[in-house]
């Protein structure tokens, strides 16, 4: 396996994995998840894009009105791509999507609790 494959893999495996571990989805990818990903690592999406993408579509599905209706599970990484294209244009400062995940996890944790 060449650096490029190596790198490939390694970004695929990752983007999968945080898009299983975002709440708000099914838990699971399937193949067009895969090659979604795969189309990413070859369009040179940086993976921290991709995982901030996934951070703000959570944060703002979680933080929504409580009110509203509830909304559908995320059945495909497809979902993302508006929000990580919005990411890519964005000059925001890592922190703040550090900030979000601390939101997220504390918000899950009192979820679970209660």
């Amino acid at each position: 396996m060449n650096n490029n494959s190596a790198g490939q893999a390694d970004y695929v495996r990752n983007v999968l994995a945080a898009y299983c571990q975002t709440p708000g989805t099914t838990r699971r990818f399937h193949r067009a998840d895969r090659l979604l990903a795969v189309q990413l690592f070859q369009r040179g999406v940086p993976l921290a894009a991709v995982e901030n993408a996934l951070v703000l579509g959570a944060a703002r599905r979680l933080f929504r009105n409580p009110n509203a209706p509830p909304l559908f599970t995320i059945r495909s990484l497809h979902f993302f791509m508006p929000i990580i294209d919005e990411v890519l244009t964005l000059t925001v400062s890592p922190d703040y999507f550090r900030y979000l995940k601390t939101k997220i996890q504390s918000f899950i944790d009192k979820t679970t609790i209660g």
